[in-house]
């Protein structure tokens, strides 16, 4: 619209000073043509040598002709008759056409938009205004973990001796002792999240009645949703255990289409405000987490104890959980539970993490689905988690904000180790990556491919670990299904898998679902 009315404006300047041209008198026929001189006017269909245009508008001319005269449709009769009345009244006559040039264009383009864009504007307003929420409560956890951090600097000048005291405190930054806060390395906290279930003693008692040594493994409970029977419980246990409760209750601004899941946001903004307590009040350097609704092996912190000098050591591993999501009786050899393996996909379910990688990820944590957020690559970043062939950890929380998701199928037959192992006192090193990719990879693909038929009929003539190749997703998701393995992808990573590998046991045997050897990697669109 603009380039035509300015183009119209200008028409109109230069037709004021039309008196100049001899062409031009009160009694002249003119019809605009476009562009070629004694040829068929394009607009009006008559042969004329249109000197006014060729004179006056030069290039311009054609799409003058074309984007006024033929929108407006003006016929010849018009036209003489614009041009034929005393020069007295012809700038007047011009200033009522252009008018209503303006009034045309004004009205059309209101009518589009007020018409046809009127649901997209209300909805684009509303996304902007959910953005702006967003943002908004972005910046206050930023400016939550900024403070957090300053106060951490501040007491950690003042600090000489590192001393932990249990104590109950419902402010942003939990006190842990008013006089000394040092550096708490060598310790490996036990940090059980918790919300209202009455249930949580389940998983307190068996912490205390496994935990072989209260100092190096320090039990500090974090609560949310201001639950007070469940708080009450939790002081029960006294200087056994340190409480510190979550003090934002207020309520979360989540999108209409996800107020059904308004939990896991509260959960991933609980998790962001303990371990930033965890890690830059209490000053620890490692973090193991719990959930209210697991309860735990006999060998859980010694499984802890021994892993964590690997997640020291090895930069390419960023956790180690105790959990196996296909540890399912029938799926786990029950006769190696010493057995560990790495695995690219995130476990969760019970892991380790230390400080270095909480300061790579506080800055992003995400508002919501923060267990599906850290599987991502941009996440992962190629690094890999330590995981169990049978599992320290075994959940009884079938009611929750899952909504027993996966529990009936697959998490209540999970298979919880009850045999004692001496991780601390054993060679590890066959985990570091260097050795690992080696040993177990290069063994994984010397071992002879079988149809799952086969193996499902023990129809095999040999002794020993076998292979089942697959090479297309949907290949994949089949297979797993008919072995009672979990099927689905995180980050493009299926469950438990180390370089696609998926380990397991069946029918007495060690399996391996396997790529091909010329695997180039996982690919995100299969999640």
């Amino acid at each position: 619209m603009a380039p035509i009315v300015r183009q119209t404006s200008e028409m109109l300047r230069k037709l004021t000073e039309i008196r100049r041209y001899s062409i031009f008198s009160d009694s002249f026929t003119f019809a605009c043509c476009c562009g070629l001189v004694n040829t068929t006017c394009q607009c009006l269909g008559e042969a004329y040598e249109c000197k006014v245009c060729v004179g006056l508008f030069g290039a311009q001319k054609t799409e003058l002709c074309k984007g006024v005269l033929r929108s407006l449709t003006w016929s010849r009769q018009a036209f003489t008759h614009l041009f034929a009345i005393p020069a007295n009244m012809r700038l007047k006559q011009v200033a009522l056409v252009f008018i209503f040039i303006i009034l045309v264009w004004t009205t059309a383009v209101y009518l589009f938009f007020s018409d046809g864009f009127g649901e997209s504007k209300k909805r684009l307003y509303n996304q902007l205004s959910k953005l702006e929420d967003g943002i908004q409560e972005q910046f206050r956890l930023n400016n939550e973990m900024i403070q957090d951090t300053k106060q951490f600097l501040l007491k950690k000048q003042k600090s000489s001796t590192p001393v932990l005291e249990p104590t109950v405190q419902k402010q942003n930054h939990v006190q842990v002792d008013k006089e000394t806060q040092g550096s708490q390395e060598g310790k490996l906290p036990v940090l059980v999240f918790a919300c209202n279930r009455v249930s949580v003693t389940r998983c307190l008692d068996r912490l205390l009645q496994y935990r072989p040594d209260a100092d190096k493994f320090p039990i500090i409970v974090s609560q949310d949703c201001d639950h007070d029977e469940t708080a009450e419980i939790i002081r029960s246990y006294g200087p056994q255990v340190t409480l510190m409760q979550q003090p934002d209750q207020s309520d979360i601004q989540v999108p209409p289409k996800e107020k059904k899941f308004k939990g896991y946001f509260k959960i991933a903004r609980h998790y962001g405000w303990a371990l930033n307590q965890m890690f830059f009040n209490f000053n620890f350097s490692t973090v193991i987490i719990v959930e209210d609704d697991l309860e735990i092996a006999p060998d859980f912190f010694e499984y802890f104890l021994g892993t964590h000098p690997l997640l020291q050591k090895d930069p390419t591993l960023w956790c180690v959980s105790a959990w196996n999501d296909n540890g399912k009786e029938g799926l786990v050899d029950t006769e190696r539970p010493e057995l560990l393996y790495r695995t690219d996909f995130f476990p969760g379910l019970g892991w380790m993490l230390t400080r270095n990688l909480w300061l790579e990820l506080y800055t992003k944590w995400p508002r919501s689905y923060w267990d599906d957020w850290i599987r991502e690559p941009a996440q992962r970043r190629g690094r890999s988690c330590i995981r169990p062939e049978i599992s320290r950890t075994k959940t009884f929380g079938k009611i929750g904000v899952s909504n027993g998701m996966y529990f009936e199928k697959h998490l209540k037959f999970i298979k919880l180790n009850d045999k004692f192992v001496p991780f601390s006192k054993m060679n590890l090193s066959y985990l570091l990556k260097e050795n690992y990719d080696k040993d177990f990879v290069g063994s994984v693909y010397k071992c002879p491919t079988v149809k799952y038929d086969d193996l499902r009929d023990n129809h095999i003539s040999f002794d020993g670990p076998v292979r089942i190749t697959y090479r297309k997703l949907n290949e994949y998701k089949l297979i797993s299904k008919k072995l009672g393995l979990m099927d689905d992808f995180r980050g493009g990573v299926p469950r438990m898998a180390y370089k696609g590998i998926v380990t397991f046991y069946y029918q007495a045997r060690t399996v391996h679902l396997a790529p091909s050897a010329n695997w180039e990697g996982y690919q995100l669109s299969w999640s």
